[in-house]
């Protein structure tokens, strides 16, 4: 979708080592290949091209066909990455930046939003990856670029997130873990402008006596979970804990899940996304757009 953030993922692909290569007219997608193609018929850089609505010779149905040309040729390995976003957010968007959507130059955006929706909405189905940005701050939208799609890593990368209920869900999370049952330092005012990274905050929480054996049945949950998906070939996987504001009990939740997963091997990141919101969303939270 226009304004979901292709461009930001171009730059952060090429930050990772990948040659970006945006608004490729797709007759030409063949022949840019060969180019930067070996005497073995491998490329000789990893690539990554940006297409939407505004790419010469755009069609849905044609790129489609293409990429599944690509899939079937030995030497490479295609990925297709769909950008979605809210309407809402796509509207709030281009207001800021006072651009006109590229289907509806002289109409609302909402109009050009609908019309985009509806001529390439269905492209999703085709996609290996979809990532909805709507929520996401561009660092977010870069470390889950990077846990899909980083060069010369193996295994799965998992990102453990905390998260207030009151923002929203997280729309990437693939496992969401609702902690609002546990004591809450909130009511403490010593511990309530602290957060769930302080040891003091940590240790009230550990108190309350379903703590502990939460924590025993999470991680029996989530570790005979973890080879399934790497036999399936999954990259990447969220796992979203949340509170009611984001600060102490998704937080320390979070760290020690992480800190378990990293004792367990495995590549781990960690945020917290709504640590420092108060009473509503930060400005940053929706500039993934470009």
């Amino acid at each position: 979708m226009s304004g979901a953030g292709r461009g930001t993922a171009l730059h952060a692909l090429e930050d990772l080592g990948y040659v970006a290569v945006d608004n490729v007219p797709l007759p030409l997608l063949g022949d840019l290949m060969r180019s930067t193609a070996g005497s073995t018929g491998e490329l000789a850089a990893p690539l990554a091209f940006g297409i939407d609505t505004r790419t010469f010779g755009f069609d849905p149905h044609d790129l489609v066909r293409r990429f599944q040309e690509l899939r079937g040729r030995a030497e490479l390995a295609p990925r297709l990455l769909f950008l979605d976003c809210d309407t809402e957010t796509l509207r709030r968007r281009y207001t800021e930046t006072r651009r006109p959507h590229p289907l509806a130059p002289d109409r609302p955006v909402s109009d050009g939003i609908a019309d985009e929706r509806r001529l390439i909405g269905w492209l999703r189905a085709s996609a290996d990856v979809t990532i909805d940005t709507s929520a996401l701050t561009a660092h977010q939208f870069k470390q889950v670029l990077a846990g899909h799609f980083a060069l010369g890593t193996a295994g799965m990368t998992i990102s453990v997130l905390s998260f207030a209920f009151r923002q929203g869900l997280p729309r990437e999370a693939d496992l969401v873990f609702d902690v609002r049952f546990l004591k809450n330092p909130h009511y403490d005012p010593v511990l309530k402008p602290k957060t769930g990274v302080d040891a003091d905050v940590v240790a009230f929480i550990a108190t309350d006596p379903d703590y502990e054996p939460f924590m025993g049945r999470l991680e029996g949950l989530i570790g005979p979970l973890l080879p399934r998906f790497d036999a399936e070939g999954k990259s990447y996987l969220t796992i979203a804990v949340g509170c009611t504001g984001g600060r102490h009990r998704s937080v320390a939740v979070a760290e020690r899940l992480a800190g378990w997963l990293r004792g367990a091997g495995r590549s781990v990141t960690l945020s917290h996304r709504d640590v420092d919101v108060r009473g509503g969303p930060t400005a940053e939270r929706n500039s993934v757009g470009g």
